[in-house]
């Protein structure tokens, strides 16, 4: 069982930046984070593998950036350019990459995000 710790989330106006950061408490290889906006099913945002490779939903590239912390096993998700329809609860997850599709495994309990208009 692997147990993990988001920090980070805020309020924020539309433009803004906010950094979530998300602790692991073993070794883990892929990383990534959903969200889930209210009435909306959970989406994916971005993952990042045990080398770097990354991968981002559309409706966040160009504004969002997924990196490894400087901690072992913790994962990072820089948000710029943040709009009112960032607003969700994001939750950071690992898990591994199956015929090239991200899996999910074991997830925090989320951090919310809020971006006013």
């Amino acid at each position: 069982q692997v147990q993990l710790v988001e920090s980070g989330g805020g309020l924020v106006q539309a433009g803004g930046s906010l950094r979530l950061s998300c602790a692991a408490s073993s070794s883990t290889n892929t990383m990534g984070w959903y969200r889930q906006a209210p009435g909306k099913q959970r989406e994916l945002v971005a993952h990042i593998n045990s080398i770097g490779t990354t991968n981002y939903a559309d409706s966040v590239k160009g504004r969002f950036t997924i990196s490894r912390g400087a901690a072992k096993n913790t994962v990072v998700l820089q948000m710029n350019g943040l709009l009112p329809e960032d607003t969700a609860v994001y939750y950071c997850n690992t898990g591994a990459i199956v015929s090239s599709r991200y899996i999910p495994v074991y997830w925090g309990q989320g951090t919310q995000v809020t971006v006013s208009s």
